[in-house]
């Protein structure tokens, strides 16, 4: 009868998941083992960072429209629009991690395939 090893730690699915909640569980999972030598663990980890260098990069164009004197009202619409956009693309790309599944986001997923090596 052959001997089952006891899993430790979580699954690869449980940590692409947990990875999206901010950028932090994304970097301390691309550091750590065995989470750093599963290619969808890091392939999630370096989206969720970049789709966060998106929002900030987002963020940082609205304040600097809202700061032009004549155009700074369309802030008002624009600035809840991305926040919801935004919120609901990561709900989904979570959702999605935590069920095994890999979206494909136009340029970040891109660069994040590559710097997972995959």
């Amino acid at each position: 009868m052959p001997e089952e090893t006891p899993q430790t730690g979580l699954s690869d699915n449980a940590a692409s998941g947990l990875a999206y909640l901010t950028f932090i569980p994304a970097i301390v999972f691309l550091a750590v083992p065995p989470y750093n030598q599963s290619a969808t663990v890091r392939f999630h980890c370096w989206q969720s960072i970049f789709l966060a260098i998106a929002w900030f990069a987002a963020w940082v164009v609205l304040v600097v429209i809202g700061m032009i004197p004549i155009v700074n009202f369309i802030d008002v619409f624009l600035f809840p629009l991305t926040w919801i956009g935004f919120v609901v693309l990561w709900l989904i790309l979570m959702i999605n991690a935590f069920n095994g599944k890999r979206i494909k986001l136009p340029i970040l997923s891109d660069v994040a395939a590559k710097q997972a090596g995959g």
